[in-house]
């Protein structure tokens, strides 16, 4: 069993905690993931390291509330406990010899982009990050982000906060008047990491995705995070969770990668209402 060392509410939808985890907390690297059971009759759930306390030996995930499974994380407080909690797991984010980069980070995938930040930070990198929200109340980590970043752009679809419009926005504006970056890294939402990558394209930018969004059980097995990438004109299949899950943004098919996603939309919502009806008649 794992404790809940601490809870946060980043927003009405995202939650933040802290889980004592003594082993993982000592090897987990930026990008990784670890796989959870919330009790011994759940299922596994992949979610991603957004930081490490190696002292306290404290592993934290942020989690956005959208199934069965976070629906149940989600009733858990301090001082309580979880099944299983596993990893790391998954390939790190490579950072060796990077100078200059710029961090995209879309919605909750900022919590997958904020480590990523912050060891580039540490080890001396110029860090540029670029956070997008639908809106003001979506906005987590701003903070965490400026301490950890040379220049921070806020973006927000509405423009209730921030700069309204989209990250490729201020990405194109850059890139556009010359600024030259060793990588840009991007998280978040399938269509946006396919707009940045466009949004890069005519300048020849690296890019590294993170296809995180596409993992379901993060052991291959399931098959769910399978992926199509093109490597000199030849199709060749992936899984996301045990070849990445960060890929070159250049050779991910992205649209095939959305269909696939699309497939499990339906399932997930019964699944989350079947639990939140399941809870209010105290069956949980």
């Amino acid at each position: 069993m794992y404790e809940i060392v601490t809870k946060k509410a980043l927003n009405h939808t995202v939650t933040q905690m802290e889980i004592k985890a003594p082993l993982v907390a000592n090897k987990a690297l930026p990008g990784q993931f670890i796989i959870l059971r919330v009790d011994e009759c759940g299922e596994r759930i992949p979610l991603t390291v957004a930081g490490v306390n190696k002292p306290n030996g404290t592993v934290k995930i942020i989690f956005q509330i959208i199934g069965a499974t976070t629906f149940k994380l989600n009733q858990k407080n301090a001082g309580e406990y979880i099944q299983d909690f596993v990893g790391p797991l998954g390939e790190p984010t490579h950072l060796d010899g990077l100078k200059k980069v710029c961090i995209i980070g879309g919605g909750v995938g900022c919590a997958i982009a904020m480590p990523v930040a912050e060891a580039l930070h540490n080890q001396g990198a110029e860090v540029t990050s670029i956070i997008g929200f639908r809106n003001k109340d979506l906005v987590i980590l701003e903070d965490e982000f400026k301490s950890c970043s040379d220049t921070l752009h806020v973006m927000t679809d509405d423009g209730s906060y921030g700069t309204c419009g989209n990250v490729c926005a201020p990405l194109g504006e850059m890139l556009e008047n010359g600024e030259q970056f060793d990588m840009i890294i991007t998280i978040g939402p399938l269509v946006m990491m396919k707009f940045v990558v466009e949004a890069a394209r005519p300048y020849g930018t690296p890019v590294t995705v993170s296809m995180n969004p596409i993992m379901i059980d993060g052991t291959g097995m399931c098959g769910g995070c399978r992926l199509s990438l093109n490597i000199d004109g030849k199709k060749v299949t992936k899984f996301a969770c045990v070849d990445g899950p960060d890929f070159n943004g250049y050779e991910v098919d992205f649209d095939e990668a959305m269909s696939r996603g699309r497939m499990y939309s339906d399932f997930e919502r019964h699944a989350y209402e079947s639990s939140c009806n399941l809870f209010k008649k105290g069956g949980m």
